[in-house]
C-alpha cells in the first residue's frame, strides 16, 4: 500500500506490486522491501508466493518462507535475508472493525495474541517471542481515506489491547480502545484513556498513543521515516503495566511529491 509504483500506475492491479517486507532491528539489522511484478506473484487459498519467499498457512500456523536481498539503492553493499518464520495464533478474532463510516477501510485483528519462532540463516539469528497478525484491506487509497493515524497493541495478562486514532481525511478525528479476551473475542471499551503525548521523532513525526493518566514513554523507536514511526513504548492501561508496540502514519507526507520521489531509493522493483 505504499508503494510509489502501485500509486503511480492508477492502483489498477495490485497483484503487479507486491513485496514481502522484512525488518530486522538492532545488530546484524536488515531491511528489504523489493517490489515484484505480477509474473513472479502465485497464490491460492494457503499460499502466496512472492518471488522466492512465500507465506503459507498450515492450518494453525503462518510459515513465512524469507529469501530477499537488503539492496536499498545508495546502500554500497547488498545482503542476504533469509530464514523461516513461525507465527502461531494463541487466539483467534472472526470480526473485522471499518475505519470509516462508509466502510471502505477495514481492519482485522486475525489474532491478538501469538507466539513466533524465528530461525534466520541471514543473518544469523533465532529467537521466540510473542507475537500479533493483522490485516488491512480497503477500496480506495488510504491517503484519500485518512490525514494521519496512531496504532499500538500490547499484549494483557490474559488478552490483548488494541488502541486505534487518527483523523479522516474530512477533518473528523476518530478512536477506540479494544480489549481481546482469552478467546480473542473483542470489546470496544466504552470509556477510552486520556491521550498520551509522546515526544516527536527526528524526522519530527507526531506520535500519541492512549494510557493511564496520560502517560505514556517511549522505550525504543524502531523505524524512524518521513511519513511513518514504530516505536516501543511503555505505559498503563485499564490499571495493568504493558509494553507496547506503536505506528504513526502521516498520509499527508506519504502522498507528497517529495516522498514519492524519494521512496523508490527505498523499495526497489524488479521484474
Amino acid at each position: 500500500m505504499f508503494s510509489p509504483y502501485y500509486k503511480k500506475s492508477g492502483r489498477a492491479d495490485p497483484l503487479d506490486h507486491c513485496a514481502l517486507n522484512v525488518a530486522l532491528y538492532g545488530p546484524g539489522a536488515r531491511w528489504t522491501m523489493t517490489e515484484r511484478a505480477r509474473g513472479a506473484v502465485r497464490r491460492d487459498a494457503d499460499t502466496l508466493q512472492i518471488g522466492p519467499s512465500s507465506v503459507h498457512w498450515t492450518g494453525n500456523a503462518l510459515e513465512i518462507e524469507i529469501e530477499e536481498m537488503d539492496k536499498r539503492v545508495g546502500v554500497p553493499w547488498q545482503r542476504r535475508v533469509a530464514g523461516r518464520i513461525r507465527v502461531i495464533p494463541e487466539t483467534m478474532n472472526a470480526t473485522a472493525f471499518a475505519l470509516d463510516p462508509q466502510g471502505l477501510h477495514r481492519w482485522h485483528c486475525l489474532a491478538p495474541r501469538a507466539r513466533i519462532e524465528v530461525t534466520m540463516q541471514a543473518p544469523a539469528l533465532s529467537w521466540q517471542g510473542s507475537a500479533y497478525l493483522d490485516s488491512n484491506f480497503g477500496a480506495e487509497a488510504l491517503e484519500q481515506g485518512f490525514r494521519v493515524w496512531h496504532w499500538s497493541r500490547a499484549h494483557s495478562r490474559k488478552g490483548a489491547f488494541v488502541m486505534y486514532e487518527g483523523i479522516r481525511q474530512s477533518g473528523r478525528p476518530f478512536a477506540s480502545a479494544l480489549r481481546f479476551a482469552a478467546d480473542g473475542t473483542p470489546h470496544e471499551e466504552d470509556v477510552l484513556p486520556p491521550v498520551a503525548p509522546l515526544p516527536n521523532t527526528l524526522w519530527q513525526m507526531e506520535r500519541k498513543t492512549r494510557a493511564d493518566r496520560g502517560l505514556a514513554s517511549v522505550a525504543r523507536t524502531w523505524e524512524d521515516a518521513p511519513f511513518y514511526a514504530r516505536s516501543t513504548l511503555r505505559s498503563t492501561l485499564y490499571g495493568e503495566p504493558v509494553v507496547s508496540v506503536q505506528e504513526s502514519l502521516d498520509m499527508a507526507r506519504f502522498a507528497s511529491p517529495v516522498v514519492q520521489f524519494m521512496l523508490p531509493y527505498r523499495i526497489p522493483r524488479v521484474g
